[in-house]
């Protein structure tokens, strides 16, 4: 198993259709091959043991990606948006490397011990131009295909390992081959270091889907690339989701024939923004919610198509929840909710997630795996089951409340107060309390237009959930701070609300 397979099958299979679209640039799935043939050649040459990518999203990703396949080293995809002492850490991880990267970083990287650093434009030209290199790549399904920062929401970032078993095993089981229509294109807005990104690119090739790259994210020029491109399938973030129904709404609609089906996850995602975008979007009749983590190559668990559209119809409230829900685990997935001390809980028992399946890899450069002895992985990640298998995520197990001994999830008071008329977003967190030893906090953002007394949005949680989980502090924000990949910085907002509750 090696993730050069997919691009092989796809190149054989359709050779020339265009895999790659970034502005005026196209590469054919022939071209797309033959480049990643020659920049894995000048891996080689340059005995490195990683290639590693700085750089927005552009065609040297993947060939970049399947050069490093090919070529038998990890591909690295590194934070573009870091500088200083946060990149130099995730550099010195990754050496010695064969670096592509823009013309500044090209310049000023290039000197520095086992870096062996290109210029993107360069790069890419030579790998157009390049002699195609003839060695088969291994097959060994245990090498490391990508080496992938983890976003660091909770700490300094560690790098989780995904061999090219986890990535092939999650492809086929989940992208039928060839399965894309001719005109299909999906586009990618997530930067390269976020393992969706990385899925996009492996899930398009071998459907034979067009990759339509957009560098940075803006919600604007995302609705324009749609309709220029005649995109089909996108995948976004909730907090990008959320910044493109602001701007329909804003231009009074936007009409989006071409969007057949558009993926959503990284984050929770307000059950308001969702049945915003539904509306919004009458042309687009396949939404799908996708949740995964980077320890698991991408997706576990899916809200289908079909779910959304049983849910947004339905008059019971517990069907109608479900939009707010990540769907059900994939066939080749099993998901347990567990208590504190590692066992197994019923449905609607609240609990840490914990997966297995052969595309989960739950392992670490240098630190080993964190798959427990039963092929379960942790995710730290809290959550709870329906009687139906349908999967409800309340945050990080970290970031529990606990007040007076009561633990208190904050994703239960967050779906509350997200229900109501005036808050358009909110984040809840414990703060310390001399009395109870932490104290419910949140932070609101409110609906343009909007406002509403803090007592009023204490009362509202009161009628709903018992009066202790009634936030004691409330401040008001304009925004809340999130990382470019949609993850909520619970921490910053954490920090911030200690200081008012002082």
């Amino acid at each position: 198993m090696n993730l050069m397979m997919l691009l092989e099958m796809a190149a054989s299979g359709f050779p020339d259709r265009v895999a790659v679209t970034c502005g005026d640039e196209h590469l054919t799935y022939a071209e797309l091959f033959s480049a990643a043939g020659a920049a894995a050649a000048e891996i080689r040459a340059a005995g490195v043991e990683r290639a590693a990518l700085l750089d927005t999203s552009n065609p040297a990703l993947p060939v970049g990606l399947f050069a490093a396949a090919w070529a038998g080293v990890p591909f690295v995809p590194l934070n573009y948006r870091l500088t200083g002492d946060e990149l130099d850490r995730l550099i010195e991880q990754t050496t010695p490397c064969h670096l592509v990267t823009d013309a500044p970083r090209a310049a000023s990287l290039g000197g520095r011990e086992g870096v062996l650093a290109h210029e993107c434009a360069s790069y890419l030209a030579r790998a157009r131009a390049g002699a195609k290199l003839e060695a088969e790549w291994n097959m060994d399904p245990e090498e490391i295909a990508i080496l992938l920062f983890t976003s660091g929401t909770t700490g300094p970032p560690k790098a989780a390992v995904l061999r090219h078993k986890h990535l092939v095993s999650y492809i086929l089981g989940s992208v039928e081959y060839g399965s894309a229509d001719e005109d299909a294109a999906g586009l990618v807005c997530v930067p390269p270091y976020h393992i969706a990104g990385m899925a996009a690119i492996a899930s398009s090739v071998y459907s034979g889907r067009r990759i339509v790259q957009l560098p940075n994210f803006d919600a604007d020029a995302w609705i324009d690339l749609v309709a220029k491109e005649r995109v089909t399938n996108a995948f976004v973030v909730p907090t990008m989701l959320t910044r493109i129904v602001d701007a329909i709404e804003a231009r009074g609609g936007v009409e989006l024939p071409s969007l057949r089906a558009l993926s959503y996850g990284g984050g929770k995602m307000p059950q308001p923004v969702i049945e915003r975008a539904m509306k919004l979007f009458p042309d687009t009749t396949d939404f799908t919610n996708a949740y995964g983590l980077t320890e698991t190559s991408s997706t576990l668990t899916v809200l289908g198509p079909d779910d959304h559209r049983v849910a947004a119809n339905s008059d019971d409230p517990d069907v109608r929840r479900r939009l707010s829900s990540v769907g059900c685990a994939l066939p080749t997935v099993e998901i347990e909710i567990r208590d504190e001390d590692g066992k197994a809980v019923a449905p609607g028992v609240r609990g840490e997630i914990h997966v297995r399946g052969e595309q989960v890899s739950g392992e670490y450069l240098g630190k080993g795996t964190q798959v427990g002895s039963d092929g379960f992985f942790p995710t730290r990640d809290g959550g709870w089951l329906d009687a139906d298998g349908y999967l409800f995520l309340e945050g990080r197990v970290d970031d529990i409340i606990v007040r007076g001994g009561e633990n208190m999830s904050p994703g239960e008071i967050e779906d509350v107060l997200i229900e109501h008329d005036a808050v358009a977003d909110c984040a809840v967190v414990g703060v310390p309390d001399e009395q109870w030893g932490e104290a419910v906090a949140a932070a609101i953002v409110l609906k343009d237009g909007k406002s509403v007394a803090p007592d009023a949005l204490r009362d509202y949680v009161k009628e709903r959930l018992r009066s202790s989980r009634a936030p004691q502090h409330i401040v008001f924000r304009d925004e809340l701070p999130y990382n470019e990949t949609g993850k909520l910085l619970r921490r910053v907002v954490r920090a911030d609300l200690a200081e008012v509750a002082n």
